[in-house]
């Protein structure tokens, strides 16, 4: 019998570049020219229906008029599309037009894009460098930062995927403008989140500048876009893979991924999440950890992003409930729930440990009571 020691031990640096502006192509082609990815010289740009002739059009064509070689994917818009049977399909669709292990995903969209397309690329050919561009509220805030990425399954969203972390990102603020009303609403329920678990002046800058947000003021973009990452930022370099802290950004999750789920997807993440997070504020009151008033001026404010919080008439409560157990933080059976501690900070309930079980009877109640 012998036993071999496979040493693998080795240092990895994936540190990377956020940068957040307007009209942010010009700078993406020049950053590739200047060795962003190498000698890489062949592109897939990720892209959906939305997207695809407002921005990874143009991508494609400073692409192709400079020598590179590329070409654009394109699915359906929506988070239906964030599936296994899309990747396969794109993937099936690279090979046939000869991407290898040479090249890059380059992703141009909203979170779904992103996080299909840095899935993607950590399996391609074993591994692939990958960029965002994005082009949502909701990807600034969340999806495109922190290297999380997956596809959903008929059970539950994001089940299936890896972390993995790009060469850069793109914030472009610019492209906010062009999105329809609903998707600026929705992608503020993300940024609302994040206020309430890091930063309570924030959450009052919120309060005092939702409606200029609303309407695209560039300078209250440009603050939120920066804020978001400064918070996610905070929270991923301590904790890449979730082990422990970054746990603190699925608050509003537990209840806000089953609804959406649950809804087939007629609630877009931020409706579905903004609805979670009264629930998780009416679980913290219950838990002694918010008072009325608070619990109050959450409500206010998601309202006044002009986003849901009641739960949709058609959705079966015994179902949502019973589909809480698909969530991540479920460990042994048991729900578990990251709860707010007034404004601006997350209760730590022993040292590294943000989410706490909570009693199936204690959710339903509160589900019920919404």
């Amino acid at each position: 019998m012998s036993v071999y020691n496979v040493q693998l031990k080795k240092v990895v640096d994936d540190s990377y570049d956020i940068e957040i502006g307007f009209g942010l192509i010009e700078k993406l082609i020049c950053d590739i020219q200047n060795g962003l990815v190498g000698n890489i010289k062949k592109f897939a740009i990720i892209t959906d229906t939305n997207v695809v002739n407002l921005y990874a059009d143009k991508v494609y064509k400073k692409l192709i008029d400079l020598g590179y070689t590329a070409d654009l994917f394109v699915m359906e818009a929506g988070e239906k599309s964030k599936t296994r049977q899309t990747k396969e399909m794109i993937e099936d669709d690279m090979l046939s037009k000869g991407y290898r292990r040479d090249c890059c995903v380059l992703a141009v969209g909203g979170g779904v894009v992103t996080d299909l397309a840095g899935f993607l690329a950590g399996t391609y050919g074993r591994g692939v460098p990958f960029i965002n561009y994005a082009t949502t509220l909701l990807a600034a805030a969340d999806a495109s930062v922190g290297g999380k990425t997956a596809v959903d399954t008929p059970l539950a969203t994001n089940l299936i995927g890896l972390f993995n972390q790009p060469k850069k990102v793109y914030l472009d603020i610019a492209a906010w403008s062009t999105l329809p009303r609903r998707q600026v609403y929705s992608g503020m329920a993300e940024t609302i989140k994040h206020a309430c678990l890091a930063d309570e002046g924030f959450f009052e800058f919120l309060e005092e500048n939702v409606d200029k947000i609303l309407e695209n003021d560039k300078d209250a973009c440009e603050y939120i876009a920066k804020k978001n990452c400064e918070i996610k930022y905070n929270v991923v370099m301590k904790d890449e893979r979730e082990s422990g802290l970054r746990e603190i950004l699925n608050l509003g999750h537990t209840v806000g991924r089953a609804i959406e789920t649950v809804s087939d997807y007629r609630l877009l993440h931020g409706e579905a999440l903004s609805i979670g997070m009264v629930a998780e504020v009416h679980l913290a009151r219950k838990l002694g950890y918010m008072n009325e008033k608070e619990v109050a001026r959450v409500i206010s404010l998601l309202e006044r992003a002009k986003l849901p919080v009641e739960i949709p008439e058609y959705i079966d409560r015994e179902v949502l409930v019973k589909k809480l157990y698909t969530d991540k933080k479920v460990k042994n059976g048991q729900l578990r729930f990251v709860v707010q501690e007034g404004i601006g900070r997350i209760v730590e309930y022993s040292d590294g440990v943000f989410a706490i079980p909570i009693d199936e009877a204690v959710a339903r109640e509160i589900i019920m009571e919404m």
